[in-house]
């Protein structure tokens, strides 16, 4: 098995070097993995004690944040080595004040797995949520260099649990301590034998509690809500806007709404701008425009910016449960308003915690949309109290970056 694994990853080199020729996305994850060893010892000594913590992607990089942080903190003498596998998350945060060194992580041959430590040599390493790699497993084991994953949430339908999986089941059993989100995981695990595990939650709900207490001051949403209403809508997929256009054209109340797609190539954004019949505005021309407050509609073409933007909202909305997955809704949960959600957020643990309290809305169409978001905003008392939920809820979860540096102390 373990020849058939190293035969996958050097054919998946040799067609992602072929694919990246026509996708940029790709290119980007190529070309990145190009320099990767000279910028690690350039940017490392054998002297330095290291911390290695990887990320699959920027949703990881966000999860795993209150750790880096206390780590940051606590470990100043160490210098923190972040990875990503993803672009989505390296081009981002690339430039993070979390990590001395950002790069991405080499693909998971024994070649590269074995000049990456050695370069490297980390005293710890952290995986966040995902991300079993069992060349760099057993190069961690093999150096006695003690490896947690954190965040860690598992299901019946993943390889592990199959009758197939064993030899990802061995990789598993390679790292020292799991800290899981839920009981289920937790039980998962003991079936197949792994003992190392420990029900710590989610550090999801330690990061978006910093992102309530931070400065959220954003100007432009000052002037474009002023004394209105604000409903935003974050992480938005077509399918999702079929529904958020057809309700916004029929408005007629003073409600201001803000869309922040997840895909924000200009083609997208043009389309969707087109499909609008009601003013609106992009924010990559808010320096080019005057009387902001006068558009019904502002369209948010960048990054980094929604979480803030919740803060303004009165309720929210959060797309990908009717594409390819829901997106993070205790982003706009923290701030105590009600979210709504299409159908498909079954994979999403306090996404159904909050459904089941009634947190978190759930519409299959246009018509069940209208009917709740009409609901809310004719309701204020109903509107309170729903958001009332959320915000308790995610009080509730808080901690669990404080319970996993417990196990860190305990082994640098």
């Amino acid at each position: 098995m373990n020849f058939l694994y190293n035969t996958g990853i050097f054919l998946s080199s040799i067609f992602l070097h072929f694919i990246a020729i026509f996708n940029p996305k790709v290119k980007k994850f190529v070309d990145g993995r190009k320099d990767v060893f000279s910028q690690l010892q350039s940017g490392l000594n054998s002297s330095d004690k290291v911390i290695w913590i990887h990320a699959a992607s920027l949703g990881e990089f966000e999860q795993g944040l209150p750790v880096m942080q206390l780590i940051r903190k606590e470990y100043q003498d160490h210098r923190i080595l972040l990875t990503f596998f993803s672009p989505s998350g390296y081009e981002v945060r690339k430039n993070t004040s979390m990590a001395d060194v950002v790069i991405y992580l080499p693909l998971d041959s024994k070649r590269n797995a074995i000049r990456f430590l050695e370069i490297v040599q980390p005293r710890l390493a952290i995986f966040i949520k995902y991300e079993i790699w069992p060349n760099y497993l057993k190069q961690l084991k093999k150096r006695k260099i003690p490896v947690i994953l954190i965040s860690a949430i598992f299901s019946k339908r993943q390889v592990y649990f199959k009758w197939y999986g064993g030899y990802m089941r061995k990789a598993l059993a390679l790292i020292g301590h799991i800290y899981v989100q839920n009981t289920e995981s937790k039980k998962l695990l003991n079936e197949i034998g792994l003992d190392q595990v420990e029900i710590s939650g989610d550090t999801r709900f330690d990061r978006v509690s910093e992102i309530r207490e931070q400065q959220n001051n954003l100007d432009f949403m000052e002037t474009f809500k002023g004394s209105a209403m604000c409903f935003v809508a974050g992480s938005t997929w077509p399918e999702d806007e079929v529904i958020l256009l057809d309700y916004i054209e029929r408005f007629e109340g003073d409600l201001r709404f803000v869309i922040a797609p997840h895909d924000i190539k200009t083609d997208h954004i043009k389309q969707l701008r087109q499909k609008l019949k009601v003013p609106s505005v992009l924010y990559s021309e808010l320096d080019q425009k005057d009387g902001l407050s006068q558009y019904k509609v502002l369209i948010v073409d960048a990054i980094g910016l929604l979480t803030k933007i919740y803060s303004y909202a009165e309720i929210a909305y959060v797309g990908g449960g009717f594409a390819t997955g829901l997106h993070n809704t205790l982003e706009p949960a923290v701030f105590g308003i009600p979210v709504i959600i299409g159908p498909e957020y079954h994979k999403f643990q306090e996404a159904l915690d909050l459904v089941h309290q009634k947190g978190i809305l759930v519409v299959k169409g246009k018509s069940d949309f209208k009917e709740i978001l009409d609901q809310l905003l004719e309701d204020e008392d109903f509107r309170k109290n729903t958001g009332l939920i959320n915000i308790n809820y995610i009080k509730e979860k808080k901690g669990a970056s404080i319970q996993i540096m417990t196990q860190i102390r305990r082994l640098l």
